[in-house]
């Protein structure tokens, strides 16, 4: 019998030899000795020698710093460890976004969403000389007003110049940078910064959004009270105008403690006066450790409060120019843009590529009121890196064929992440978006504010696949443990079950089984800044829990993944499957839910519809799938719940169809036990499916004991809390028959 045929790829690249990567490898042969000649023997390299391998990262990264003479990292220490890096090198990682100078490089570049009193307003842009400069005013305001190292630093706002200038001289000053979007409620901005306590907020007044203004102040007065209740009062509040120096704004509503973003920076130019003598603009950078904190990211916070991780700022610098720098092959000829709220992790990942010298395109309005906007600004500015999320793409292929309205000569490649890039969204830009792209489907997250598998501009990039594992990151997929491995005693706290590799093509959990040196520090409060033993103590427990007790000695992420064969020397693509905690397993089958979602979004989709068409019957809006416990908890069954166009009802005929197309192209396993019309899908507020509450208010739980200020919708909840009641009184109808 003949070999099942290879799946060709969509994308090949012209000259791999001309990439970062083989440039990099070519470095590592010559400094060991060695003949690697693929990705694959070139990652197995990084992930077997990390100490050697960070070094050269560190290197041709061109670290502004000292690098010290100890090791990168001890290689024997486990993961769950949680190693100290380049114990003593000192760096500061604002110091290194802002080494290019380049009097007519343009370091940043802010559009802004068209809205009636402002139809065409003009962008906004920088030069890396004046963003210095900018800089250095900002940091002797904050230093003024009691920031040092250590200090947390909060911005409650869009993505713009002023935000990025903020976070830089933070940053500069040592202090630590915590982040809210300007769309998050004032009840879930409030649980974030109460636990960090900000010595400044940064906030705007207003923001377009869906071509209309919105007030903030409102929001930030009701964060501002909440904190006051607790006794947290930052010193100072700056809040950035929609647009800045205009004189037709008004401050008539602004508290009158709170100080414009031009009278901080006004203030920051006098202290400069003080300086005798020499370059009055020239910013004394607060060199630290490698493992000195650089932000705070918070998770989702869907069933909880949400955790506070704190980030290592050599961690972060040397891991951003590893991916964009050697991977994504970023440099100064770049115009670089990710479609990002100042609350999602991506923000971090788009402001860290001005260490390589390149344009940072910022924006924060709404991606989908004119689909044309964003590609009409990738043509204005000479986009060569667009990125946005899965769910972005999703919903542009019901609207929009950019190919067709657009040049984009100057895109190389397009990046997403937020949820699966479903394999039909690869079609979508290889077809309607722009042919010849590389198209970097990225996994990562917050945890670690980077990737794990991602983009490389060196190798081939094959449908509904992450091109590879990221370089340095020694990602496995580990099945369920062996019986014999597992604790005796749920409460045996210190032991955790030994892990095991499986095969190529084989469903796994994603792990990394080396150091990394973006392991967050842990959760806030850290030890050493003023917060009580035992709350230092609580956060620490937390952090382990969260990553190092599922698998023994390695960091377990919570996806589940398939890793496949290695094709091209890619050594091996990653499919993205679900989140570990929403992984399906009726009658003992385990499967993601991404392989339900494929399909609908395969044979139900509104892709095919022309904009502002009406949908055609049997469309599936959006959908959710979950898993409901039967037989007592020995079992599960599957619930697709799906949200239809308005006025359409799910009747037989589609039930039967979405069922029909599941048996064949999953297997009888995968086929939905129940098919539930719903008004609503919740999301996060960074839009992703929230899948595991759902399956707990399904099973029993009361909506109460979410965290609702993390949802986009969550009034959608009483929904399910309702639905659910109906199931589990269907599955006690059943066990009595």
């Amino acid at each position: 019998m003949a070999a099942p045929a290879l799946p060709t790829p969509l994308h090949r690249p012209a000259d791999p030899s001309g990439t970062g990567t083989h440039a990099f490898m070519q470095t590592v042969n010559a400094r060991h000795g060695l003949r690697l000649a693929t990705y694959a023997e070139l990652w197995q390299w990084s992930v077997d020698h990390i100490a050697e391998f960070w070094d050269l990262v560190w290197e041709a990264a061109g670290v502004v710093g000292e690098r010290g003479t100890e090791k990168a990292v001890d290689p024997s220490a486990s993961v769950s460890s949680v190693p100290a890096w380049f114990p003593d090198a000192k760096l500061n990682w604002a110091e290194n976004m802002l080494k290019h100078r380049s009097l007519d490089k343009t370091a940043l570049i802010q559009a802004i969403e068209p809205y009636p009193d402002n139809p065409s307003p003009p962008l906004r842009q920088i030069t890396y000389p004046e963003l210095y400069t900018r800089v250095s005013s900002a940091v002797h305001a904050l230093r003024a007003l009691g920031v040092v190292p250590g200090s947390r630093v909060a911005s409650y706002s869009t993505s713009s110049i002023e935000n990025v200038v903020a976070s830089l001289a933070a940053t500069a000053l040592g202090a630590i940078w915590v982040s809210a979007a300007s769309d998050f409620g004032p009840d879930g901005v409030l649980e974030r910064f109460e636990q960090v306590t900000p010595t400044v907020i940064f906030s705007i007044d207003k923001n377009i959004y869906n071509a209309k203004e919105h007030n903030h102040i409102p929001k930030l007065r009701a964060v501002l009270r909440g904190l006051a209740a607790r006794g947290l009062s930052p010193a100072k509040v700056v809040v950035v105008p929609l647009f800045p120096s205009s004189t037709s704004r008004s401050e008539a509503d602004w508290d009158p403690e709170w100080v414009s973003w031009d009278d901080f920076l006004a203030s920051g130019e006098k202290d400069k006066d003080k300086v005798d003598g020499g370059d009055r603009d020239k910013i004394e950078f607060y060199r630290a450790g490698f493992d000195h904190p650089l932000w705070i990211l918070f998770s989702s916070g869907t069933t909880g409060k949400p955790k506070p991780i704190v980030h290592r700022a050599g961690g972060m610098l040397l891991q951003s120019f590893k991916e964009l720098g050697i991977c994504a092959d970023l440099s100064e000829r770049d115009v670089y843009f990710y479609y990002t709220t100042t609350g999602w992790m991506m923000w971090n990942f788009l402001v860290s590529g001005l260490a390589t010298g390149c344009t940072v395109v910022l924006y924060d309005g709404s991606p989908l009121k004119d689909p044309a906007f964003l590609w009409n600004l990738a043509d204005r500015v000479g986009m060569t890196i667009f990125g946005t999320s899965a769910k972005y793409l999703e919903q542009l292929a019901k609207l929009y064929k950019p190919r067709l309205h657009h040049s984009l000569a100057t895109l190389r490649m397009i990046l997403s992440t937020g949820s699966p890039l479903a394999p039909a969204q690869f079609d979508y830009v290889y077809r309607d978006v722009r042919p010849g792209v590389v198209l970097g489907s990225i996994t990562g997250g917050t945890d670690i504010c980077s990737l794990f598998a991602g983009m490389n501009t060196a190798l081939p990039v094959y449908r509904g696949e992450i091109q590879c594992r990221m370089l340095g990151m020694a990602v496995m997929a580990f099945g369920e443990p062996e019986p014999s491995s597992l604790p005796p005693h749920s409460s045996n706290r210190g032991s955790a079950p030994t892990g095991r590799p499986v095969a190529p093509g084989v469903t796994g959990e994603l792990v990394c089984v080396k150091p990394f040196p973006v392991q967050p520090l842990g959760f806030w409060p850290l030890a050493g800044y003023g917060a009580p033993e035992e709350d230092v103590r609580r956060a620490r427990e937390r952090y382990r829990e969260s990553y190092y007790v599922q698998f023994e000695g390695v960091w377990y992420h919570g996806d589940h993944v398939m890793i496949t064969e290695s094709r091209e020397g890619n050594g091996g693509g990653v499919v993205m499957l679900g989140r570990s905690d929403g992984v399906l397993n009726p009658g003992g089958i385990r499967f993601g839910s991404a392989e339900i979602y494929e399909v609908l979004d395969l044979c139900f989709s509104s892709s095919t519809a022309s904009p502002n068409a009406a949908l055609p019957s049997h469309t599936i809006v959006d959908a959710l799938v979950v898993g409901q416990s039967i037989q007592g908890g020995l079992d599960e069954r599957v619930i697709l719940f799906v949200r239809l166009p308005d006025g359409e009802v799910l009747g037989e005929e589609l039930q039967s169809k979405i069922r029909a197309e599941i048996r064949a192209r999953r297997s009888p396993r995968h086929v939905p036990a129940k098919i539930i019309q719903i008004s609503g899908v919740p999301h996060t507020l960074n839009g992703k499916r929230v899948e595991v509450p759902v399956k707990k208010i399904i099973n029993g739980a009361k909506k109460e004991s979410l965290n609702a200020a993390t949802l986009q919708n969550p009034e959608v909840l009483a929904e399910y809390e309702r639905i659910g009641a109906e199931l589990r009184a269907d599955v006690e109808a059943q066990r009595k028959l």
